[in-house]
């Protein structure tokens, strides 16, 4: 079984920008998202998941329990309800539903050596791959 948690550096994004613009995400913050490299870092402690991610400009970090609602507001400003569940052994999934504006889908492929994040915003998707450190 291939670990989840770990630390991972972006390495390749495809299509991030347009996903960024189907959320609604102005472009002055599209622009800066588009130009970081974040790190995220997963762990887990007696069901208690936090996921941290880090650039230049902010660090969030989302403590979750799988299957249960959470409320976060993304870094982009909107609120939402999410929810993280596992599919698999090796996909964690993340949706968001927005009390305002567009909700968003998730889905993290863990491997030895890569995190692949697949994003989707009403069937615009993006690939971002993380390499673990």
């Amino acid at each position: 079984m291939v670990s989840i948690a770990g630390k991972y550096t972006l390495e390749e994004s495809e299509n991030f920008e347009e996903f960024m613009k189907t959320l609604g995400v102005g472009i002055m913050l599209r622009k800066l998202g588009s130009s970081s490299k974040p790190t995220v870092e997963l762990s887990e402690a007696n069901g208690e998941w936090t996921l941290k991610t880090t650039t230049t400009l902010k660090t969030t970090e989302l403590k979750f329990k799988l299957g249960e609602e959470i409320d976060e507001t993304t870094l982009d400003g909107r609120d939402c309800k999410t929810v993280f569940t596992l599919e698999g052994e090796n996909k964690l999934v993340q949706q968001q539903t927005a009390s305002k504006g567009k909700s968003a889908k998730y889905v993290r492929e863990f491997t030895d050596t890569h995190m692949i994040m697949v994003c989707d915003c009403d069937g615009v998707t993006s690939k971002r791959t993380y390499k673990r450190q």
